[in-house]
């Protein structure tokens, strides 16, 4: 039960909230995934999938435990170290993306922004890891992973991997054609994770 409340509250502190923040202080609505079927649209439906699925298996786990074992659990890798291990990189991930998102500021955006113009955001956690935001977010899927070690959750974690490097390098495809030299230096300073 606890595990699905930290969720619930994750979702809605990292995009419900980050999002009405941002539309109401910018008049932008932040999520820029298209419904086309090109690679951007296609990765935002990924996106929702890993969601919904993350929900899913997090309230099978939560309030039907007699369907847990259809989740095919790891049994031989639960235990109460990882258990904690998973609970700290849970928590860990919310506060790498919520610091790195207010860093962002008005450039926050869930996918790309060809509408509206952005500042290129490069100091704080972004002079670490060029993408702290997708760290935090596979750093919470790890965590997921540990505390309730199944097949789905590794599912997801191998979903994510894939939709979310895709995700970087879309980005950078834009970065580079919106900043040009300015975002080519940056790159070279900071590695795309850490």
């Amino acid at each position: 039960m606890l595990l699905f409340a930290y969720l619930i509250l994750y979702f809605l502190l990292v995009f419900v909230l980050r999002s009405l923040l941002l539309w109401k202080k910018t008049g932008i609505n932040p999520l820029t995934f298209n419904k086309t079927d090109d690679a951007h649209g296609f990765n935002g439906k990924v996106f929702t999938f890993i969601s919904f699925l993350e929900l899913i298996v997090v309230g099978i786990y939560a309030f039907k435990s007699e369907w847990y074992e259809y989740l095919l659990p790891f049994w031989y890798i639960e235990n109460s170290t990882l258990h904690k291990i998973g609970w700290a990189l849970l928590f860990l991930s919310l506060i790498v993306v919520w610091i790195s998102q207010s860093q962002m500021a008005n450039s926050w955006r869930i996918g790309i922004d060809e509408n509206n113009k952005t500042k290129l955001v490069t100091n704080g956690m972004f002079s670490i890891s060029r993408n702290p935001i997708f760290l935090g977010i596979m750093i919470a899927n790890i965590g997921l992973f540990l505390a309730i070690p199944n097949a789905f959750t590794l599912l997801i974690i191998s979903l994510s991997t894939i939709s979310i490097n895709t995700q970087i390098r879309l980005e950078e495809e834009f970065l580079k054609r919106e900043f040009e030299n300015d975002y080519l230096e940056y790159a070279k300073k900071v590695r795309r994770w850490i």
